[in-house]
């Protein structure tokens, strides 16, 4: 028996026919025959040390509150709940250093996330009980975090009509201090481009779900790649290979394999990465139930499992086999308690045997562990801070930045911009060719009230709807932005209310001009622009109200429902369904925050003030002064000016609530808490 398992933990450790044609094994499982080095670090040699953790996840907090008032809970009380307190991380410590690949593996529920959390500060929800994080000998802050460690969520977060230089190109030029030329901006993003292997897509469409460009390992490298413009360090990876096949997956360890051996820190977290993965990792970390149950080098788990007890079976995949040999099951209590015992177990015969070890490696009795070294000078002054001291770009720079990316990618999605032309121009000839022909028998007044209602109140819900869906769809993207400090919230919050007037203009015109001259209302010039400018302020209004609904409530439907609600309170005490006398005083004071109440004030206004209307009784005509029309439906409250005034105020409110949403509430998107 001793003999079959000596047998076998030397299949895994001494040198075999595959690992001698490494080199045919590359060419047959990856697509990359170039492992050359284009983008090197440069600073000091960074460590990453993790000393006696402890970390207690606050499982409450991570339902969303809106999920939780769904099921009649209090949010902030069940915060205070002892019971809903579990242990995610117990007596973990390790240290890395550059030149290093560390793959942690186990389980879901093992404590890979909350691991990740505590190291790039983004503990949410939960509490470091014991123990510290230093990051190259010094205890680890916000501030250091954001100099020295780049971190790469699982889920993709592009801009999808943009290509991947240009995706690059708008990074560097808001991460990169100003005191880099447009000429090495340039280079960055190339080196980038060539360290990841890039170059046959540079100039493809990131794309996504709906929008095709580049393959999935490709749009994973881009994510990577924005990361690495900065030139960081320390690298974490949630998940990378989530969602890619076998031969991307592989593709993409090989080039963090590549880029540790650039001197840099890579730390990965993984489920269970098969065989050929396996082999590309310096270190693994396999935890269980947020206790460490084997930390060495890859090469070694075999030895180290062998020793006590636990063979790998001949054509197994290690990773496999000792995830699920320290997984727990939860199918039934008595199986439960038997593996949690037995990862116990494990855990503490692990612990006794790094004790005393200073970076608590497990290694070999014949063997010092000598993995990663990099192949980079190690010193190198002027980066020793890994990310440049040098100021970065400031609010100008920022916003120039993001209201050219935001223009770039909106006005490359063509078929949306059709859609929308198409939507104004049908609702615009709709409403146009159903008051149609009434140049000789002008319209009855209710029939024209109700033509200058509906030009001002149908066409604004549809761009409600347009606009909050757009938020939604990019604020995952902000809000991993936002959090890694690439831009602050004023410079957003000005290129995207500025970047969506191009867009909002051209709507307007294609609504507005038609329906004008089709329904034969005044044609006059300075008239029309009155009732132009009125049109475009309200719709501008509706966008302002939609932009402030997307950043304060947290999921499309809340927000859809939050303007549904609003739109239609404003809708039915505009002064068209009810006369504005007849209301009492909660719709009295609705309708003079609707902003169609006084679009449909205004537009009254144009077309009848100061022009003699005809009213037909049996064989009697009266000419009526246009005033004594409005003033019938109390819609001469306000003199024009103070209309437009009125409206502009009221955009300027949705936008004050929108700048405060962006500024103090974390645009956190559902897949995000």
């Amino acid at each position: 028996m001793a003999e079959k398992t000596s047998k076998e933990t030397r299949l895994w450790n001494e040198p075999t026919p595959q690992d001698a044609s490494q080199g045919l094994q590359d060419s047959l499982f990856s697509s990359e025959s170039d492992n050359s080095l284009y983008f090197t670090y440069s600073g000091q040699s960074n460590t990453l040390e993790v000393r006696d953790l402890t970390y207690q996840v606050d499982v409450a907090s991570q339902v969303p509150w809106f999920e939780q008032l769904a099921q009649f809970k209090i949010p902030w009380r069940s915060h205070s709940n002892q019971d809903s307190c579990d242990l995610g991380i117990q007596n973990l410590s390790f240290k890395v250093r550059s030149g290093q690949m560390l793959a942690i593996i186990g389980s879901s529920g093992c404590g890979r996330a909350s691991l990740l959390d505590v190291i790039t500060g983004r503990d949410h929800g939960g509490k470091m009980k014991s123990g510290q994080i230093w990051i190259n000998g010094q205890p680890s802050t916000p501030q250091l975090v954001r100099k020295c460690v780049a971190h790469v969520r699982q889920q993709d977060q592009l801009l999808p009509n943009l290509t991947v230089r240009e995706t690059l190109a708008f990074i560097a030029q808001m991460r990169l201090p100003r005191s880099f030329s447009q000429a090495q901006r340039d280079k960055r993003v190339e080196d980038v481009i060539a360290e990841l292997r890039l170059r046959q897509c540079a100039n493809t469409r990131v794309g996504n779900t709906y929008v095709r460009g580049v393959s999935g390992g490709e749009r994973r490298r881009v994510s990577i790649g924005v990361q690495l413009l900065w030139n960081p360090g320390i690298l974490i990876l949630d998940e990378p290979t989530s969602g890619l096949d076998s031969f991307t997956a592989h593709n993409l360890v090989r080039t963090l394999s590549r880029l540790a051996k650039g001197n840099r820190l890579v730390l990965i977290s993984l489920h269970q990465p098969r065989s050929d993965i396996f082999r590309l990792f310096d270190l693994v970390l396999l935890m269980t139930s947020g206790t460490p149950i084997y930390l060495g080098a890859a090469q070694h788990m075999v030895q180290y499992f062998t020793e006590i007890g636990y063979p790998c079976p001949r054509y197994s995949n290690p990773a496999d086999f000792y995830v699920d040999l320290t997984s727990i099951d939860r199918r039934s209590k008595e199986q439960e308690a038997a593996t949690m015992e037995k990862a116990r177990s494990l855990a503490a015969l692990f612990l006794e045997k790094v004790r005393g070890f200073e970076d608590f490696l497990w290694k070999t009795e014949t063997k010092e562990l000598n993995t990663g070294t990099s192949t980079v000078s190690q010193t190198l002054p002027q980066d020793a801070d890994c990310r440049a001291t040098a100021k970065l770009p400031g609010a100008i720079q920022q916003f120039t930045t993001l209201i050219s990316r935001q223009i770039s990618n909106d006005f490359r999605d063509l078929p949306t911009l059709l859609i929308h032309g198409a939507e104004a121009c049908l609702m615009s000839l709709i409403i146009g060719f159903l008051y149609y022909g009434h140049d000789i028998k002008p319209l009855f007044f209710m029939d024209t009230a109700a033509l200058l209602f509906m030009i001002g109140a149908l066409i604004p819900f549809n761009v409600i709807l347009d606009v909050v869906s757009k938020c939604h769809s990019e604020r995952s993207m902000l809000y991993y932005e936002l959090e890694d400090g690439l831009y602050t919230a004023g410079p957003y919050f000005f290129a995207k209310v500025l970047g969506e007037l191009p867009e909002h203009c051209a709507y307007v015109i294609i609504y507005g001009m038609p329906i004008y001259w089709l329904t034969n209302l005044r044609p006059l010039p300075e008239l029309f622009f009155l009732h132009f400018m009125l049109l475009w302020l309200v719709v501008f209004c509706c966008r302002t109200m939609a932009l402030a609904a997307s950043a304060l409530l947290p999921t499309f439907h809340m927000s859809s429902f939050f303007c549904n609600a609003l739109y239609n309170s404003f809708y039915l005490t505009a002064g068209f369904m009810i006369n504005l006398d007849n209301l009492w005083i909660v719709p009295a004071w609705i309708s003079k925050l609707s902003f169609l109440r006084w679009c449909f004030s205004g537009l009254m206004q144009i077309q009848f003030n100061g022009y003699p209307y005809t009213v037909q009784v049996g064989n009697h005509t009266f000419t009526v002064p246009g005033e004594k029309m409005t003033d019938i439906m109390d819609l001469n409250s306000h003199p024009l000016y103070a209309i437009y005034l009125i409206v502009t105020g009221i955009s300027c409110g949705f936008l004050f609530l929108y700048y405060l949403s962006l500024k103090f509430i974390k645009q956190k998107s559902l897949q995000d808490w």
